[in-house]
C-alpha cells in the first residue's frame, strides 16, 4: 500500500531548502509593482518556482502518476486519464497528486510558491488542491475559457489563488495557457464545461465582455510559474506540436474561508459542516 502523504504536513525530500528564519524568506518576496499588477489584471506570470533538477524530479514522478494501475492511484481525488470531449485529443487531468509522490507532495512547501502565495492573496494561506495536466505531443486537448471559481463556490468567499507552474516549455504551439486581463472584474459567471468547446462561456458573457474578449498567450520556460485570480477567465488551446505539455497546478486561499456546504468538498475527503473554516488534514496552512 502506498503511505497517504496527506498526513504529513511538512517538507520529506531535499528538493527545496525551507526558511527556518523569517530573514531568510526576503530573497523569496515579490516587487511591490508585481503585487500592483496582479491586482489590476489578475494575473503575474514569470515567477521562477522550479530549478532543472526539481523538474526532472516531477516529471519522473508524473510518469508512474499517469499509470491507472499505479498502486496510489486510488488516493487521487478525480482521476482522468482523457477528459477531452474530443476523442481524437488527448488531456490527461488528476487531482491528488501531493498524496501519493514526495516531490508534488513538497511543492506546496516551496518557499518561492508560499511567499508569492501570500502576498499576493494579503495573507496566511492554506492548500486547496492541486491539479496535473498533460497535453501530449501531436494531439493534446483544450482546456475551455472558464473561472476557477466558478468551480468552487462550495467555499467562501472568493480569496483564492491558482498557480500553474510547467515542467515543459510552454508556447503557442504545444497549448500554453491564455488570459483575458481585467475579466477578474467581470463578476462570478456561470461554468462551462471544463474540457469541452473551447467558447463555451460565451454564451454567459454580455456585449461589452465580449468586445473586451481580448486573450493573451503565457509563454513560459519549464520551471517557472504564472498566478492567475480564481475569477480571470483562462483557458488553453490543443496540442498540435512534436513536444508534450505538462504542467501542474496548486490551488491555495487565504486562511478563514469557510464550507458552504454540508456535502463533501473534495472525493474521498469527510465533509466539513456549513459555515466552518475549511482546515484539517486535506488542507494544510502553508504558512511562513
Amino acid at each position: 500500500m502506498v503511505k497517504d502523504l496527506s498526513t504529513i504536513h511538512h517538507p520529506l525530500s531535499g528538493l527545496f531548502q525551507y526558511p527556518a528564519t523569517r530573514e531568510e524568506w526576503d530573497p523569496y518576496k515579490l516587487p511591490e509593482e508585481q503585487v500592483l499588477f496582479f491586482r489590476e489584471n489578475g494575473y503575474l506570470s514569470g515567477i521562477k518556482l522550479f530549478n532543472d533538477e526539481v523538474v526532472e524530479h516531477l516529471r519522473q514522478e508524473l510518469k508512474d502518476l499517469t499509470d491507472p494501475k499505479h498502486q496510489g492511484n486510488g488516493l487521487f481525488h478525480e482521476f482522468h486519464s482523457n477528459e477531452s470531449n474530443n476523442m481524437d485529443e488527448v488531456l490527461f487531468h488528476a487531482l491528488g497528486a501531493w498524496r501519493i509522490k514526495p516531490g508534488f507532495h513538497d511543492i506546496l512547501w516551496n518557499p518561492a510558491f508560499v511567499m508569492a502565495a501570500t502576498q499576493l492573496l494579503g495573507g496566511p494561506i492554506r492548500f486547496w488542491h492541486d491539479q496535473l495536466f498533460v497535453k501530449p505531443a501531436g494531439h493534446g486537448g483544450v482546456v475551455a475559457w472558464h473561472q476557477d471559481y466558478a468551480y468552487w463556490t462550495r467555499t467562501i468567499p472568493i480569496q483564492h489563488l491558482t498557480c500553474w507552474t510547467g515542467l515543459d516549455d510552454s508556447t503557442l504551439e504545444n497549448g500554453c495557457v491564455h488570459y483575458v486581463p481585467g475579466s477578474h472584474q467581470w463578476g462570478l459567471l456561470d461554468k462551462p464545461n471544463l474540457a469541452g468547446n473551447m467558447d463555451g462561456v460565451f454564451e454567459f458573457l454580455n456585449a461589452g465582455q465580449k468586445a473586451q474578449f481580448k486573450p493573451i498567450p503565457i509563454e513560459l520556460k519549464k520551471g517557472y510559474g504564472t498566478f492567475h485570480h480564481p475569477l480571470l477567465i483562462h483557458g488553453s488551446y490543443a496540442n498540435k506540436s512534436e513536444r508534450p505539455r505538462r504542467g501542474v497546478v496548486l490551488n491555495v486561499f487565504r486562511d478563514g474561508t469557510i464550507s458552504d456546504t454540508d456535502e463533501i468538498l473534495m472525493q474521498g475527503t469527510p465533509p466539513i459542516g456549513k459555515g466552518n473554516p475549511v482546515a484539517g488534514q486535506f488542507h494544510p496552512l502553508l504558512g511562513i
